[in-house]
């Protein structure tokens, strides 16, 4: 069950296991940690800090998406983030680039970037696709429809994973058409995104089913969402149920889980781990 893309030559990441994406947002504007890390110093600080804590990747956005986020241009994104990428490259981090705009793809991955992130999976800008076609780095596409708070964007409910399932269908075929190469396709079902909150938990709960449905890798980001606020409580914090739902995600064959707080997320996939191994020692013993 468990799926890896294919990196550029110089990536070299763990294929035995579900791997942490650590979330870096330098952006004023995010809506769990908007303006923290907005500073180079801060940024290149944090991001050292999350590798220690455990965290794999580096996803590094310059442009918020929370609901009702304004839109910035390219160019003002590349400010933000472009000296961040070079020196997390410098030091030898694997490096995500969140974006959805495709000159900001083509740049970052050209300055080392070996994953490029597109939360709306090569539907917002008209070039992206055909841009994915001619670099190096993994491609994440994920299921998209429109941005969160916009007129444009079109919610489902419950009974959402078909939906998504054939969204997601049209979003590789355009991606195909291009000429983006299977392998280094990662797709990411969209959770929070145009999504109730019930909605949310029936994708998530059909994690099984999108591997059935596709072959390639899938990226789980649940951290610190809506749909995960909805459980929390007094003494249950937002970051417990993720890495409640990172181990869920590690059972269920996920690629890597995008989280805020690496520590705690690799200790739930270390547990689950050990939980597989356990099993194939009980079915071995059969």
């Amino acid at each position: 069950m468990f799926r890896s893309p294919s990196f550029p030559s110089h990536v070299t990441l763990p294929t035995d296991r579900t791997l942490i994406m650590g979330v870096l947002n330098v952006t004023p504007d995010s809506f769990s940690d908007g303006g923290k890390w907005l500073s180079f110093a801060d940024a290149v600080s944090h991001a050292e800090q999350l590798c220690d804590d455990g965290a794999d990747i580096i996803d590094v956005g310059g442009e918020s998406t929370r609901p009702g986020s304004a839109r910035i241009t390219a160019n003002e994104e590349q400010q933000r983030i472009g000296a961040v990428v070079d020196e997390l490259v410098r030091q030898n981090m694997v490096v995500s680039v969140d974006t959805v705009h495709a000159s900001t793809a083509r740049i970052m991955a050209d300055r080392g970037a070996a994953i490029i992130n597109d939360v709306s999976g090569a539907c917002w800008d008209s070039q992206m696709a055909a841009t994915m076609a001619t670099i190096e780095a993994a491609v994440v596409i994920q299921h998209w429809r429109g941005f969160p708070g916009s007129a444009s964007e079109r919610v489902l409910d419950e009974g959402a994973l078909a939906t998504v399932i054939d969204d997601l269908r049209g979003q590789l075929d355009t991606v195909y058409a291009a000429g983006v190469s299977s392998e280094r396709i990662i797709i990411d079902p969209g959770l929070g995104f145009a999504k109730t909150v019930d909605a949310s938990w029936d994708v998530f709960a059909g994690l099984p089913a999108l591997h059935e449905a596709f072959s390639h890798p899938v990226l789980i980001g649940a951290s610190r969402k809506r749909f995960i606020q909805s459980l929390a409580t007094d003494t249950i914090s937002v970051d417990d149920l993720t890495a409640a739902t990172t181990v869920l995600s590690a059972l269920h064959g996920a690629w890597a889980v995008r989280v805020h707080a690496p520590k705690r997320n690799t200790a739930a996939i270390a547990a689950a781990r050990a939980w597989v191994r356990g099993t194939m020692r009980n079915n071995n013993g059969q």
